[in-house]
């Protein structure tokens, strides 16, 4: 099972968090909500899983069925609530090259299911215990 560490020391609230991988990523918060806006937010990092996750799916698919898409964005908007929680996540997808209206809508649903948008649509069981 791949494992992420997220390491924070005492200044507010720059988050290290490395993967077993080697490799990291900065997580912290804006400076209006105190942090020093160092990195994505937790709930930018949420978004941007779905939207790599989406782009890298596509991407797979396309290059399968030899399809001649040439570029893609994944654009995700999210919305919190005030416990900052993401209540909403939005996604644009564009998609570049000659691709037939048909083929335009197969990536559309592929893209619906890629690993994370399935994930993040069911109940995923979390255990935190104290180490």
């Amino acid at each position: 099972m791949p494992t992420l560490t997220g390491r924070i020391g005492s200044a507010p609230y720059l988050t290290r968090i490395s993967s077993d991988s080697g490799h990291e990523v900065l997580a912290d918060e804006p400076l209006d909500q105190g942090g020093q806006n160092r990195g994505l937010t937790p709930g930018e990092l949420l978004a941007a899983s779905l939207s790599a996750c989406i782009c890298i799916t596509v991407r797979m698919y396309a290059e399968r069925k030899q399809w001649p898409l040439t570029d893609l964005e994944a654009r995700v908007d999210f919305e919190r609530n005030d416990k900052h929680m993401v209540t909403r996540l939005d996604c644009v997808l564009r998609l570049q090259g000659e691709l037939t209206e048909e083929q335009r809508q197969r990536l559309l649903k592929v893209a619906e299911v890629c690993p994370i948008h399935k994930t993040l649509q069911s109940a995923v069981p979390i255990s935190t215990v104290l180490g």
